[in-house]
């Protein structure tokens, strides 16, 4: 009876039957999509930990924000997306932000509050849809694919699979670290890398229910396992740690006050803080966009025009998660395309989203755990998601070369310059003055706002 009754009150607040589904479908669609990303537990800390925030912090933060964002997602919008901090926008944040521009972490933190404040604004206007429409959909593209490579990079990179050289990069040199005597601490985790990769690709051709968590998982295991035989041994000076998780505390949920309300606003009115606001903004806005649209269409959510009914909760939830995720000490929130897992399983409803939010809640107390998963068991998950980003390039149309050139120009600077905003940037420039410059610009009907867009580009590389 009670069953019953509290079927009733689900269907009531989910409207089940209404979108072809029961609870059982959703509890199964919920489990499935988390399932597929809570490897953002464990890469998230380790990415953002780069730029010298606490890991621990990080962790919480990264937990709490994804409960509480796709919490939203369920009551603003009842749509069975999960969101997280997101891959691609966490490398930003790290690697061009923090580490290459030099900016402190506290600042990146800022720039991620401004923009989701930014978000919001633009969530409850018209504007989100103005700016989607104005990029060609050719770029946005490419922009994804892009983002992929780069990813993938930093994944090679953290890996050690590829390594500084003479000629910028090279693969790493099995050889040398026998006679430098750091083959059981360096050679072995770069070993078991490559073991990584080829298990999660294995694991993905099979279709396994959260193959890249589980990539991650045996990838840890059998670093374990080589601590324990010796053969692997961990050495602090090299950046080498124990991969056994450190249990001596208990189980409990690390603070988060060493990120929490960390944020600096001493560089807001500055040119160049403004542009990376924007391009957290742009990669967020396309991503989410995109993510919400490709899912939506798999679960036939789209209406007959196309359009998403209840597009603008989806995207107020979104830019509250990204928010809320700065003031708890983290990159920005959004959209996880892993929510199209659970969408195969055939979740259909906010009821998904809430048992996955539920996940990251029970997650906090497993810490010890994603804590003590090294870098070297999450590279190869880089790289998996980074194949899957790039998957997108194949929906550019390469027919038509004043669009597959700027598609082109946009994909290779990301990795290329290291970073995604210099590509958005090389990309809408390029496709703005190619298309002017070959006569095809009014046939292209090019919008008022990207040219806007490309002159602010532009004015960036002249004016800093």
């Amino acid at each position: 009876m009670e069953n019953k009754a509290n079927q009733g009150f689900l269907e009531k607040i989910f409207h089940l039957s209404e979108n072809r589904t029961d609870v059982r479908t959703e509890v199964i669609a919920g489990i499935t999509t988390f399932m597929t990303m809570a490897y953002i537990l464990a890469v998230n800390p380790n990415i953002l930990s780069e730029t010298g925030m606490d890991r621990g912090a990080v962790f919480t933060a990264t937990a709490l924000a994804s409960l509480a964002a796709t919490l939203l997602m369920a009551a603003l919008a009842n749509y069975p997306f999960v969101l997280a901090p997101g891959m691609g926008l966490n490398a930003y944040f790290a690697y061009t932000v923090v580490l290459q521009m030099g900016y402190t972490w506290q600042m990146a933190l800022a720039a991620v509050f401004v923009e989701g404040i930014v978000f919001i604004a633009l969530s409850l206007t018209n504007v989100r849809e103005a700016v989607f429409n104005a990029i060609p959909m050719n770029l946005k593209h490419a922009v994804s694919a892009g983002i992929g490579l780069f990813i993938a990079f930093i994944g090679l990179q953290n890996a050690k699979i590829v390594v500084g050289s003479t000629t910028l990069v090279s693969m790493f040199s099995f050889k040398g670290a026998i006679e430098a005597g750091t083959f059981n601490s360096i050679g072995i985790t770069v070993i078991l890398a490559l073991l990584g990769v080829l298990i999660t690709s294995i694991l993905v051709v099979k279709e396994v229910k959260g193959n890249i968590l589980w990539g991650i998982l045996i990838t840890w295991l059998l670093g374990i396992i080589c601590e324990l035989t010796g053969l692997y041994q961990p050495n602090a000076e090299l950046g080498m740690f124990s991969v056994l998780p450190d249990f001596s505390g208990g189980l409990h949920i690390p603070s988060m006050s060493p990120t929490l309300f960390k944020m600096d606003f001493s560089g807001l009115l500055s040119l160049d803080f403004l542009m990376i606001m924007f391009a957290f903004l742009f990669v967020d806005m396309f991503d989410t966009l995109g993510t919400l649209i490709g899912v939506a269409s798999k679960a036939d959510m789209l209406d007959k025009d196309g359009k998403l009914p209840k597009l603008r909760g989806a995207l107020l939830s979104d830019a509250i998660g990204t928010t809320v995720g700065a003031v708890f000490g983290t990159s920005t929130t959004t959209t996880f395309v892993e929510s199209a897992s659970g969408v195969a399983e055939g979740g259909r409803t906010g009821l998904t989203a809430v048992v996955a939010a539920v996940l990251f809640g029970l997650s906090l107390f497993l810490s010890p755990i994603f804590l003590a998963i090294p870098s070297f068991a999450t590279a190869p998950a880089l790289i998996i998601v980074g194949f899957l980003m790039i998957t997108s390039i194949t929906k550019i149309d390469f027919s038509g070369l004043t669009e597959a050139l700027p598609s082109y120009i946009c994909i290779i600077a990301m990795p290329f310059m290291y970073s995604i905003s210099e590509g958005i940037a090389m990309g809408v420039i390029s496709y703005v003055v190619i298309n002017l410059l070959s006569g095809r610009a009014k046939e292209k009907k090019i919008s008022l706002l990207m040219y806007i867009l490309a002159v602010l580009f532009v004015l960036k590389y002249v004016l800093l």
